[in-house]
């Protein structure tokens, strides 16, 4: 799994909502079996995600992680965080140990917080953020990627990638933002997190 799959859990969320929270799509009956199951799902793996970041010992998410199933199991590869409970469950191989600053987990925890309105999803999103401060941050400036997140210190690669700043921290701060700041059944956002209006108007039935 790879860590831009990690869109997938707010996009779910919002198929089944249309933006939406989902108590307010419960209330007006607009919520199928099909949504209540993408709802679930969306949750599940935005948990994943999360987990992904809180395996490793800098509490940051490698850039690829594979899963311990019946049939595949690498042992000696874990994150380097042995405190946590799935750190047997999440094997990170040298080569993609990195990390590149990407956004689509706050991302995904932003969408699911203003949906499901649970706290989990601001905490989450607070834990990933101390660990960016922590490791990431540049004395001089900036941000910085990371060659392994499972070592402290880790390496840093003195490159911060764009999207660090025009996504991963727009998605971090609208995560603490109120509701109403870009409403989520009034915009969409792009794949480089640029807010589009809806204009219900042109829409078809």
């Amino acid at each position: 799994m790879t860590h831009q799959v990690c869109f997938l859990p707010g996009t779910l969320a919002l198929g089944a909502t249309k933006g939406l929270t989902k108590s307010k799509a419960t209330k007006e009956n607009l919520l199928s079996f099909e949504d209540l199951e993408n709802l679930r799902l969306a949750e599940d793996l935005a948990k994943t995600c999360f987990e992904m970041y809180s395996v490793t010992s800098t509490g940051l998410a490698p850039e690829i992680a594979y899963f311990h199933i019946e049939d595949f199991f690498e042992g000696g590869l874990h994150g380097g965080n042995k405190s946590s409970e799935y750190s047997n469950d999440i094997i990170i191989k040298p080569a993609d140990r990195h990390n590149l600053l990407r956004p689509e987990t706050v991302e995904s925890l932003f969408v699911l917080h203003r949906i499901t309105e649970d706290p989990k999803y601001r905490e989450w999103g607070w834990q990933i953020f101390e660990a960016f401060e922590k490791y990431t941050k540049v004395d001089s400036g900036g941000y910085t990627s990371l060659d392994d997140v499972t070592t402290i210190p880790p390496h840093r690669r003195d490159k911060m990638e764009t999207f660090f700043l025009g996504e991963t921290l727009k998605y971090l701060y609208l995560l603490f933002t109120d509701s109403t700041l870009v409403p989520l059944d009034k915009f969409v956002f792009n794949t480089e997190a640029h807010p589009i209006p809806i204009n219900c108007s042109n829409m078809r039935q």
